[in-house]
């Protein structure tokens, strides 16, 4: 039986596998880049982007990488 507290962690759940879709197709077209610019090409909520890129390092879909005083991402 679901509950309200359910539904509001499968809305976030879905958020958040959404913006992993947006983050992954950022990637895919404009190659590597910076937190800085992923958070402009996907257009969401910074803390929507961060958990989408751990959702996507989880899955092993890409690489952080630090260079200088920045991470890269990058698509596997």
């Amino acid at each position: 039986m679901a509950t309200a507290t359910d539904s509001i962690s499968g809305t976030a759940i879905d958020q958040i596998g959404e913006t992993a879709g947006l983050v992954w197709q950022a990637l895919h077209q404009g190659g590597r880049m910076s937190f800085t610019k992923l958070y402009k090409e996907v257009e969401a909520p910074r803390d929507l982007v961060l958990q989408a890129v751990g959702w996507l390092a989880r899955e092993d879909k890409i690489e952080i990488d630090d260079q200088a005083r920045t991470k890269m991402i990058s698509l596997r």
